[in-house]
C-alpha cells in the first residue's frame, strides 16, 4: 500500500510540475502582451487617447506608456495638451525610477509641460495619465530634444 502511494505521487509530481511551469510561462506571456508601452521614435508626436483600456494606475484612474532612448545630456521638453482632462505627465527612467514629473504648465492651463536634463542613456517611459484620476479623453504629447545654438 505504501509502495503504491509512493509511485502515486511520483506519478502526478511531474504533471503537475509541467502544469505549474506552463502556467507560469502564460502568465509571463500574457504580463507582456498586457504591458506593451508605444514606442516614440521619428517625430516623437502623437495624438492619442486615454481610456479605461489602459494601465490601471493603483491610485485611481488611467496611464498610457510610451517608450523612448534618450541620451546622456539630452535636454527635453514633453509637452501634453487636452481639452478633455487635466493632464499629468512623468518621465520615468530605466529602473522605474521617476526622473521628473509636471501637472500644470506655466501657462495657467491644466495642459503638462516638462523639462528634463538626462544624466544616463538608455530607454525611458513617458508616461500620461489624469490628475488625481481624474477623467480620459484625447490628448496630444510631444517630446524635442532642445538644441544648443553654436557660434
Amino acid at each position: 500500500m505504501k509502495q503504491s502511494r509512493k509511485i502515486l505521487r511520483r506519478a502526478l509530481l511531474i504533471p503537475t510540475t509541467l502544469l505549474a511551469l506552463g502556467m507560469l510561462n502564460a502568465s509571463k506571456s500574457a504580463i507582456a502582451q498586457i504591458y506593451n508601452p508605444i514606442e516614440l521614435s521619428g517625430e516623437r508626436e502623437i495624438n492619442d487617447t486615454l481610456s479605461e483600456n489602459d494601465i490601471p494606475t493603483g491610485v485611481g484612474g488611467f496611464a498610457r506608456d510610451y517608450s523612448v532612448e534618450l541620451f546622456e545630456g539630452d535636454q527635453i521638453t514633453i509637452d501634453v495638451i487636452s481639452e478633455e482632462f487635466d493632464t499629468l505627465v512623468s518621465l520615468i527612467g530605466d529602473d522605474g525610477t521617476t526622473v521628473s514629473e509636471n501637472d500644470d504648465g506655466p501657462d495657467g492651463s491644466t495642459n503638462s509641460l516638462l523639462f528634463a536634463r538626462i544624466s544616463k542613456s538608455g530607454q525611458y517611459t513617458v508616461r500620461v495619465r489624469s490628475y488625481a484620476g481624474q477623467g480620459e479623453g484625447a490628448f496630444y504629447l510631444k517630446l524635442a530634444r532642445l538644441r544648443e545654438i553654436e557660434e
